[in-house]
């Protein structure tokens, strides 16, 4: 069987000798601590059952304090020494333990296969722990049988690896349906790889060919080849990988990225700019309590048009009349008095409002309907890198993903509306993911109850919709939209209120909590959540060429189904 070697005689490496359901499982070591860490994942033996737990802590312990306390070896020769040291000396470990399991037949047994299938059919599955094994069950590390029943296997749809177990490198998967299910999280701090890690889910998220991704592109790290910071390597983009798949969008008339052209361009028409996405930067603005009420008073003026008029408006122009000055007819302060609106209000408005009044990607007539063949790419498998290039101020990220995903929730949600009434002929939305870079600044307190980011995670599960965010100040984002977030994956968080953050509403926090503090900076993650059937310390994939190998094997031939897939269909 692929990847699963023939299971071996393993001996055990301790037995129970106490705990419960609330505690954490005891168990005596029986080889040197050493070759046990923090995070292992271990099978329990018991009964007929397999209870699947993590390590979390290992701890010194004596059959009687004063062996501990005073050094035998100086008094005693070493063999005896040695002897007591095995018989009075000894390290428990803690395990938290998450999944249990009737046990199958073993790797060789012939009815193996049929039993596991069963597994991936979810005929038999794991299920929370609610009893304890008995005492002195043999305690044994997972064999990658073991990772294989409950993470799947990576030869079987729809898993995908996105790592190995840390201590013994056996291959652990993601269900890629279930993840995107809900709305998802990668965290993790500055330079722990977060955009690397993403860059391995979004690629096995696009082989699957199930979903629809649209990648908001703040740095231009995900569409285009780049060079690693800290290596100097080239890393592949993923337009250069699915070339016929992923279609690069540039922001603006002209754009280009790193100096090649994209497939299209988006521009922003004037029209289509509401007051709810000015009010929405009031932060980035600096805006004012009376904002909400100029911008009614705009929009009951001009309609769908007050954009551009106000845009056209100009401050402080006067004119002269029998000697006497009064503000011209197409001054922001003749409007404001017309309206009864606070003059100084709307000038105020109009001077922040410059901020987007001079950017090249709003116009009043838009070359083409980028954001409707947007949603065309979507609609047939393809997957929208919109590059922000040269536009990389917080002000212009906030306003364009936030404007973009409004309008399209607002089609996911009338054609979901429309399939469920049954009247698209049975045509069921395709899933889509929006994946969201500086989650933070989109889904902090302050700004959650304004953007369509926290509608989407709170409440677009149910019309195929949800969110992929990265970011490395989770601490940051809303607790509301972070208790919604069905699978976590996060990197090493030196921040106590971000591991905090991490771990909320999880069980088992207390005992995760070191762990993640103690991951190492570089390409250990720890993985919990909906997504995975329970919490597990990973190595994530490195994203080289061996994973390109892995992913997109070369072929001498293909068949007329695969040629279609490439192109796209």
């Amino acid at each position: 069987m692929a990847d699963i070697n023939i299971r071996n005689q393993q001996s055990s490496i301790g037995y129970i000798v106490g705990g419960g359901l609330k505690a954490n499982l005891r168990a005596r070591l029986t080889v040197p601590a050493q070759t046990v860490q923090e995070g292992a994942f271990v099978v329990v033996e018991s009964s007929g059952w397999l209870f699947y737990g993590l390590v979390t802590d290992l701890q010194l312990d004596a059959t009687d304090p004063r062996f501990a306390d005073e050094q035998t070896e100086g008094r005693m020769p070493p063999q005896l020494a040695k002897l007591l040291h095995g018989q009075t000396l000894f390290t428990n470990l803690e395990i938290l333990t998450t999944l249990m399991m009737e046990q199958g037949p073993e790797l060789d047994d012939p009815a193996y296969e049929a039993w596991f299938q069963k597994v991936l059919d979810e005929q038999v599955h794991p299920e929370p722990v609610k009893t304890v094994p008995q005492h002195h069950a043999e305690v044994r590390l997972a064999r990658a049988e073991d990772i294989a029943e409950i993470f799947g296997r990576e030869d079987k749809e729809p898993f995908f690896r996105i790592g190995d177990t840390i201590e013994q490198s056996h291959p652990v998967c993601v269900n890629l349906d279930k993840l995107v299910q809900r709305s998802a999280g990668i965290f993790g701090a500055t330079g722990t790889g977060k955009s690397f890690l993403t860059r391995v889910i979004l690629a096995g998220l696009i082989k699957r060919g199930r979903t629809a991704v649209l990648i908001f592109d703040m740095h231009n790290e995900y569409g285009p080849d780049d060079t690693a910071s800290d290596t100097g390597l080239r890393v592949p983009g993923l337009k250069g990988k699915f070339p016929a798949k992923v279609r690069m969008v540039g922001l603006g008339r002209g754009a280009t990225i790193r100096g090649k052209t994209p497939d299209y361009t988006l521009e922003i028409a004037e029209s289509d700019i509401t007051p709810e996405d000015v009010l929405m930067l009031s932060q980035e603005l600096n805006l004012r309590e009376t904002t909400a009420t100029t911008l009614e008073a705009l929009k009951s003026m001009f309609g769908k048009s007050w954009f551009h008029e106000f845009r056209n408006m100009r401050v402080n122009a006067y004119v002269e009349e029998e000697g006497k000055s009064r503000p011209a007819d197409d001054s922001v302060e003749a409007w404001a008095a017309e309206k009864n609106v606070n003059p100084s209000a709307a000038v105020s408005l109009h001077n922040k409002l410059r901020l987007l009044f001079n950017v090249p990607y709003i116009v009043e007539e838009p070359a083409s309907n980028a954001l409707q063949q947007m949603i065309e790419n979507l609609d047939h498998g393809q997957h929208v890198v919109l590059s922000f290039d040269d536009h990389e101020r917080d002000l212009d990220y906030l306003f364009v993903s936030n404007l973009l995903t409004r309008r399209i929730r607002s089609v996911w949600e009338k054609r979901t509306n429309a399939f469920r009434s049954g009247k698209t002929d049975g045509v069921e939305p395709r899933p889509l993911v929006i994946v969201v870079e500086e989650a933070h600044k989109l889904l902090n307190r302050e700004m959650a109850s304004q953007t369509t980011f926290s509608t989407i995670a709170r409440e677009m599960r149910k019309y195929y919709v949800t969110l992929l965010i990265i970011d490395q100040r989770p601490s940051q984002i809303y607790d509301e939209v972070m208790s919604q977030l069905g699978t976590r994956i996060t990197g090493w968080l030196g921040d106590a209120d971000d591991i905090q953050a991490v771990l909320s509403g999880l069980a088992g926090r207390e005992a995760l909590r070191g762990m993640l503090a103690r991951l190492q900076p570089k390409e250990e993650v720890l993985m919990l959540g909906w997504g995975v059937p329970m919490p597990i310390p990973v190595r994530s994939r490195r994203y080289d060429e061996d994973f390109w190998e892995e992913l997109l094997p070369k072929k001498t031939t293909h068949s007329i189904e695969e040629n279609l897939e490439d192109l796209g269909f």
